[in-house]
């Protein structure tokens, strides 16, 4: 794995500790098996302990396997209690595309609950750990996607799988905005930084059914490890809180990584806020600090 920009060194993160969300797989292992070569103690948190050994297993390094279903806000408070120690870095990494309307255990909507309100969670009952930078995979779908605080849970809203999925990702988005406000208020040195893989090759496509989309996939997606760049320069570049990290080519699809811009609607901080305190009523959960 390259260092996260083209000119810079690789970083040495020894005697530091990483969480990566979905490390099993995809973005999310290449980000720690970067993580883990740099130096850190990296703990693969998956839904299956299983393909999270057989990933850590294949990583040189310091790594540990801890269970961590998104979808279940029991399995997020029995991770963050079982956390003991100082977390450097927390890569909130682990995400899906719902073809059809799921529901998580919790009964949110399951991308909107697993990308945005397990994160959320997690990062907020983990925050008196973290010392360091907290990163959130987004995505430039961030700007098509709408939030309807009324209607958080899709139950009046017809279900289309790529708006779902747009609309997470714009959580994802004002969720760090909102994050990096409330720690700064707090007088925290944490980082918040949202990071856009581009477009890659990964498993969240494999349930992918349209020619279209399988002829993309071949011609042009990237493969994890370039996937990784920008949130590997997200997580140790010289990057200022409340940013957008994403490649630097194609648009802002392909290869390497800098600081992007984000839309209209993702830099609404009445927005952010309201969301903010949404999610707070429905997982429960509270700002950390």
């Amino acid at each position: 794995m390259t260092p996260p920009t083209d000119a810079s060194p690789a970083p040495d993160l020894t005697g530091r500790t990483a969480i990566v969300t979905g490390a099993n797989s995809g973005i999310g292992r290449a980000t720690a098996q970067a993580l883990a070569g740099y130096g850190a103690r990296v703990v693969f948190a998956v839904r299956d302990p299983v393909k999270g050994e057989r990933a850590a297993d294949a990583t040189p390094g310091d790594t540990e396997v801890r269970r961590l279903d998104l979808a279940d806000l029991a399995s997020i408070r029995r991770f963050a209690a079982d956390w003991q120690g100082p977390i450097h870095l927390l890569i909130n990494n682990a995400g899906i595309s719902a073809p059809e309307l799921s529901r998580t255990a919790d009964g949110f909507e399951l991308q909107f609950g697993t990308n945005h309100l397990g994160p959320f969670a997690l990062t907020n009952l983990l925050l008196p750990h973290i010392t360091g930078r907290v990163v959130s995979l987004a995505s430039q779908a961030e700007r098509t996607g709408r939030i309807d605080l009324d209607d958080l849970n899709w139950e009046r809203t017809p279900y289309k799988q790529s708006r779902a999925y747009a609309t997470s990702k714009l959580a994802n988005v004002l969720f760090s905005s909102e994050l990096q406000r409330r720690l700064t208020a707090a007088g925290s040195s944490v980082l918040a930084v949202a990071a856009h893989p581009g477009f890659v090759a990964t498993p969240i496509y494999d349930r992918a059914t349209g020619a279209g989309i399988r002829l993309m996939l071949r011609l042009l997606a990237q493969g994890p490890d370039e996937g990784a760049l920008p949130v590997l320069y997200a997580a140790t570049g010289d990057v200022p809180g409340d940013s957008f990290t994403g490649p630097k080519h194609w648009m802002h699809m392909r290869g390497g990584a800098e600081l992007i811009g984000r839309s209209r609607t993702a830099r609404d901080t009445e927005l952010a806020r309201r969301l903010w305190d949404a999610s707070e009523k429905l997982t429960g959960v509270s700002f950390g600090l």
